[in-house]
């Protein structure tokens, strides 16, 4: 069977990111007010072949903690359909 997945990844609370800091600072000269708290992340999308649900589920994951997030800095959540 054929899924589909979505990997977001973001660096821990308490972890530096300098770049939402940035992006937060020049919000304000945008016109957008109001905004705080802003964290920079990226995301994975990505088909697989799995016998279902559960094993694609699983496959992700490794691939996740093996590949695509820094578990020391970065959390992940995986999601499957």
């Amino acid at each position: 069977m054929r899924f589909e997945a979505l990997v977001e990844v973001r660096l821990r609370q308490g972890i530096s990111d300098p770049e939402g800091a940035t992006i937060e600072r020049a919000l304000p000269a945008l016109g957008f007010e109001g905004v705080s708290d802003v964290r920079v992340g990226k995301s994975f999308r990505f088909a697989l072949e799995a016998p279902d649900e559960k094993t694609a589920r699983e496959l992700s994951q490794a691939m996740t903690d093996r590949l695509l997030a820094n578990p020391v800095i970065e959390e992940a959540e995986v999601r499957v359909t």
